[in-house]
């Protein structure tokens, strides 16, 4: 091994040199949800956690018999329901995002290539609009000069 490739010890025994970072940047492997989506689940697993503590406490209420038990599992079950509904809320808000914005995951997607054929169908009608006037005013030129 060669002398440059193991930085000299220090004053307190430790290699002097440049230091390595304590971690590095790696790309992301998925893009980042959109913010109504990522919105939406951090809104349902705040309300899925918190059932679930109404939850234990409801139990433990129950067990030791507790004359809060009985309120504490009805807004339990209530609790549930409000969960479970958030839990659909971001499912339902990726799929309009997806919608709204064409996000698709595969290259032949039907949402490209109607993309592909609108854009096409623009650039054909700019096309003849311009060719049409382009007609035009070669007829009102050939009418000026006869006049």
């Amino acid at each position: 091994m060669q002398e440059t490739d193991v930085a000299a010890p220090g004053k307190h025994g430790r290699p002097e040199g440049p230091r390595q970072p304590l971690w590095v940047e790696e790309p992301a492997t998925r893009r980042r949800m959109p913010d109504p989506v990522r919105t939406a689940a951090v809104r349902a697993v705040l309300i899925a956690s918190l059932t679930l503590i109404q939850a234990m406490v409801a139990f433990l209420a129950e067990l030791t018999g507790s004359w809060l038990a009985f309120p504490i599992v009805l807004s339990s079950v209530a609790s549930t329901v409000v969960a479970t509904w958030s839990v659909l809320d971001v499912w339902v808000t990726r799929q309009v995002w997806n919608q709204r914005n064409g996000v698709v995951s595969v290259p032949s997607s039907s949402a490209r290539q109607l993309r592909r054929e609108r854009r096409a169908a623009r650039r054909a009608a700019r096309t003849a609009e311009r060719d049409g006037a382009r007609i035009r005013r070669r007829d009102a030129g050939r009418r000026l000069s006869r006049a």
